[in-house]
């Protein structure tokens, strides 16, 4: 886990990581960065783990991370989620992972002929305005839930196998992986939120 309060830096520090195994913070920058000019970093306490759907927890953690740090702040959730059981594991996977592993995970779906799934990265980032939205950046690969394979250091890798591909994200090689991965598609639209404040003719935001 890192904590930053964001101001404008070369790359996005991320405030904070709960719902799967922390990253490097340098897996961050695998794909484009949000250009900006400065960044200090601050710590952030411990953030409530909130209940509810993907989008709701990502807006609680980031309201709840600003207003610790009094700024700006970006927050990273990353979900699981079964097409079968109606989007579970979802944010709550990292406790399904550390309870029953990639292989009990691959099991879940025993019962079921829809092996389908997507995994979901979510930036969310607040100005540090009570008063302003807080905005979603979302990136979801899709793909089946197979038999574990490949390393197993890094999470739930081993049994989530992107459609297209007959490599397991724990086989992949990291550039190929990079390219496509759910969090490398969040990035894109975090970055190009940057990009185009940055520009001196804003476009208005995509809604």
């Amino acid at each position: 886990m890192c904590s930053a309060p964001l101001w404008p830096c070369p790359a996005p520090p991320c405030a904070q990581h709960r719902s799967g195994p922390a990253p490097p913070c340098a897996q961050h920058r695998s794909g484009p960065a949000p250009p900006c000019a400065q960044h200090r970093s601050g710590p952030v306490s411990a953030v409530p783990e909130y209940q509810g759907e993907p989008d709701e927890i990502s807006v609680q953690k980031c309201r709840e991370a600003a207003r610790q740090v009094q700024g700006p702040v970006i927050v990273e959730d990353t979900c699981l989620c079964f097409n079968a059981l109606g989007g579970l594991p979802g944010p709550y996977i990292k406790w399904f992972l550390e309870k029953l592993k990639p292989e009990g995970l691959y099991k879940l779906l025993a019962g079921f002929e829809d092996k389908s799934a997507y995994a979901l990265c979510t930036f969310a980032f607040s100005s540090g305005n009570p008063e302003e939205p807080v905005r979603l950046f979302k990136g979801q690969t899709h793909g089946v839930i197979v038999e574990p394979r490949g390393p197993r250091d890094f999470g739930w890798d081993p049994c989530f196998q992107p459609n297209g591909y007959n490599q397991t994200y724990a086989e992949m090689p990291k550039a190929v992986k990079n390219s496509i991965s759910h969090r490398y598609r969040a990035l894109s639209e975090l970055s190009a939120f940057f990009l185009q404040s940055d520009s001196p003719e804003p476009r208005p935001a995509p809604s």
